[in-house]
């Protein structure tokens, strides 16, 4: 990955409070998973959520997945941090973590 793609990456990761990879868009998901994770988001009542269709940046598709050292998307980033794909996302909502998470400033 170059350190352009990095760079990007860790822009749109640090300057919004919540940031959703996903193939597709929030309104159109291509993918299952991405879709699920929107609908938990969406459960959790997130209003800030900002969403990157790497089915759009070749780049981006393959960079996300060494900026987290994580190989599936989506992949979900709150106030700068990784959280998870949409099984983690799935198991800390039906916990309740993914709503403190989101809730906590």
């Amino acid at each position: 990955m170059t350190s352009d793609v990095q760079q990007r990456i860790d822009d749109l990761v640090k300057s919004n409070p919540v940031v959703l990879f996903m193939k597709g868009t929030a309104q159109f998901p291509m993918c299952g998973f991405s879709g699920r994770a929107i609908q938990i988001l969406k459960a959790c009542g997130v209003s800030s959520l900002t969403t990157f269709n790497v089915l759009e940046d070749e780049e981006v598709r393959q960079g996300i997945k060494d900026y987290a050292n994580w190989p599936t998307i989506p992949q979900l980033y709150v106030k700068g941090e990784f959280v998870g794909g949409s099984d983690i996302m799935m198991e800390m909502y039906q916990a309740g973590e993914l709503q403190q998470l989101l809730a906590a400033d």
